[in-house]
């Protein structure tokens, strides 16, 4: 008995992996409408509204920042 259950759950668990991944690629691949500006609404704006946002904020807009360029 055991010499058939042992197997037939090994498979079961196997196939409900290969179930599981093919679901998330699909998930993850699909095409989107979602621009940047639409997740990142902070830097979508003109340096001018950027700069404004960072004072009113109490923070200091410098334009090398986050720059990895030397």
């Amino acid at each position: 008995m055991n010499d058939i259950i042992v197997p037939a759950v090994l498979i079961l668990g196997v196939s409900v992996f290969v179930w599981l991944v093919r679901i998330m690629t699909r998930r993850i691949g699909r095409r989107t409408s979602r621009t940047a500006e639409g997740l990142y609404p902070r830097y979508a704006d003109s340096l001018r509204k950027q700069r404004k946002y960072a004072k009113e904020h109490g923070g200091q807009w410098r334009d090398d920042e986050g720059s990895l360029r030397p």
